[in-house]
């Protein structure tokens, strides 16, 4: 008796993207599921190293494809680990929901479903747009029973016990009645081999009473010497890797020989994936050793700040019996890792000098990789050097820490810094008045990790580097403007921290301002407001939360005029109201809530009415 299930609700919802969106090449859905296919044989190839007798069934690892012209069907076979029912379910019936309707999403946004189906883990679904029917037959290896899932695409799916005598899989496509090219042999061939060519495993068509025919040339392209290697051949390697459908930004190829030998092809893709910042999300770079596929999960593979590379890492080195647990800790990976990341590093800074093209990586992969400024002691300087910063000195174009210092005057040791969540806003902070004034360059930094690498390295060639609260004493010049006199200056101070005690720990007067009266900041050494604010939105323990400090300017003419005021106890109302709204002018410059917005609102709607009255 068949299980009759409905497909979770986002996948209905993506089916009905895939199934009704235009395609400008519709033959990727052959590509997707022999790439499946290939997949499934390299799993069951991986498990055999270490229980042999669960591959013994299967025979050489190969991929058949069976058109029948008469019945208008498609078959993609592969003899690999195979499914049970809880695999059908769960891979075929349900997606994660946020990968999924972020997929919508983009869709949605952009249009376009073809660029963004394999960011999503989806390819399967794509055949649905030959289909009108789906039907797979399978069985896991080393289990006994075997299922049909079958699927319209539209209204579920059922799943029954079936018969099949190995392990493996059998999918096979009731093609549209206008789909009738993908059972035309000629037009097979072309795309398995512009698709697929450099599929490790035989891929057969299967030509009924004429015999089969192998394929494609099934050669590891990474084995191959670059000068042979067409830019089309790197770009389909990296589609198959990937399951992305764009061109890679970055291509890299090496081959390391010596002590340890290894070769890498790697990409760097044009768009960022949907779970790049998934707390779970690891690298996915796969292992090969002496062409055999090992696995995609070896963490010490490549650090977790390059989470966005792609592709494989094949080594004659590592003894193909050595356990997953082991590898991590193989003093030969760590080499290999080493080795990886230095010519990953080398060559973003090569593409670097072309700003405009380093732009498009850096846009979509920045913020991780200054994670590695943070986690990577070894390389922190090299990462630092490729990174990009907003700033004061441009208001479009980034800037490197190398172009700052070019800028800096003979005397500036001190690369400065300002944090927030809005780039516009910082720009505008209070902080940075004794900066303009002076002329000095400050980089404006609005990611989380912003507020951890610069603790990590407190210095780069030489400059320190400093948030901008911690440069009091460089801030400090010869002013001649009309100051508060100092006894009124430290009164006020008093009174306004007792008014304000609830939510400052002191008030001080200040060199730093210039046009702003007062701004909001912390103790030297503390948590920082942004830092804080991050925490607090994730909800995290602010136990140690900072001290805040209302720093006030003794040369503005507001300060000046409530230092005048302080010792008359009939102006004692008016004193408390404006520190309260002065207090509230420093928390929205810092870009926090106000305490009281409709308390604000009025005291600033009454001033404003009183100046045009």
């Amino acid at each position: 008796m068949a299980d009759k299930m409905a497909f979770q609700a986002d996948v209905n919802k993506m089916l009905d993207i895939v199934i009704n969106s235009l395609y400008s090449e519709k033959q990727i859905f052959l590509r997707e599921l022999i790439s499946n296919a290939s997949d499934a044989c390299d799993k069951l190839k991986y498990l055999a190293l270490t229980s042999p007798d669960i591959a013994k069934e299967s025979g050489a690892f190969k991929i058949i494809i069976k058109p029948d012209e008469k019945e208008n069907t498609l078959t993609i076979s592969d003899n690999g680990i195979g499914m049970n029912k809880d695999d059908l379910i769960k891979h075929l019936g349900t997606i994660a929901k946020s990968g999924t309707a972020d997929f919508v999403k983009n869709v949605a946004d952009n249009g376009s479903a073809c660029e963004l189906i394999g960011q999503f883990g989806v390819g399967f679904y794509s055949a649905f747009m030959v289909a009108e029917k789906v039907e797979i037959t399978t069985k896991k290896a080393g289990e006994d029973k075997a299922w049909t899932w079958v699927s319209n695409g539209v209204d579920g799916f059922e799943i029954t016990e079936a018969k099949k005598d190995k392990n493996g899989t059998d999918i096979k496509l009731f093609l549209k009645k206008d789909e009738k090219n993908y059972v035309d042999t000629i037009y097979l061939r072309h795309i398995i081999r512009t698709y697929s060519d450099h599929i490790a495993y035989p891929i057969v068509l299967d030509l009924g009473k004429a015999g089969e025919e192998n394929v494609n040339s099934g050669s590891a392209l990474w084995t191959r010497n670059k000068g042979e290697i067409t830019e089309e051949q790197y770009n389909e390697f990296y589609r198959h890797v990937s399951h992305n459908f764009d061109d890679p930004w970055m291509t890299l190829h090496f081959k390391v020989e010596g002590n340890i030998e290894y070769t890498g092809l790697l990409f760097i893709p044009e768009k960022a994936p949907y779970d790049l910042f998934q707390p779970d999300k690891k690298n996915s770079l796969k292992l090969y050793i002496n062409k055999v596929y090992i696995s995609d999960k070896i963490e010490d593979l490549i650090p977790n700040y390059l989470r966005f590379v792609k592709g494989i890492i094949d080594s004659a080195d590592l003894p193909l019996n050595i356990s997953r647990e082991m590898l991590q800790f193989s003093p030969l990976m760590e080499k290999i890792k080493a080795g990886t990341v230095s010519r990953l590093l080398k060559e973003l800074k090569k593409r670097a000098k072309n700003y405009d093209d380093y732009m498009k990586f850096w846009q979509n992969f920045g913020i991780v990789l200054k994670e590695g400024i943070y986690e990577d002691f070894k390389n922190r300087e090299e990462i630092a050097e490729i990174s990009y910063f907003h700033s004061t000195n441009d208001k479009v174009r980034l800037t490197s820490l190398d172009e700052y210092i070019s800028r800096c005057n003979k005397d500036q040791k001190t690369i400065y810094y300002i944090t927030g969540d809005d780039i516009n806003i910082l720009r505008n902070n209070p902080q940075l008045d004794a900066f303009k004034q002076k002329g000095i360059e400050v980089l404006l930094m609005n990611e989380p990790i912003d507020e951890f690498w610069p603790q990590v390295l407190p210095n780069y060639k030489g400059y320190a580097i400093k948030h901008v609260a911690q440069a009091d004493a460089d801030m400090s010049w010869k002013r001649d403007e009309k100051k508060a006199d100092e006894g009124s200056l430290a009164k006020l101070c008093e009174k306004m921290a007792e008014l304000l005690k609830s939510e400052v720990g002191k008030v001080t007067a200040t060199e730093k301002l210039t046009t702003s009266p007062v701004s909001l900041t912390v103790e030297n050494g503390q948590m920082s407001l942004h830092l804080e604010r991050l925490m607090r939105n994730h909800q995290q323990q602010t136990a140690f939360a900072s001290t805040r400090i209302l720093e006030i300017n003794p040369y503005h003419p507001l300060i000046i005029r409530l230092s005048e005021m302080i010792d008359d106890k009939a102006n004692e109302d008016k004193i408390a109201e404006i520190t309260k709204i002065l207090l509230d002018q420093a928390k929205v410059a810092e870009g926090e809530a106000v305490s009281d917005p409709a308390f604000y609102a009025e005291k600033i709607s009454q001033y404003i009415l009183k100046d045009i009255a």
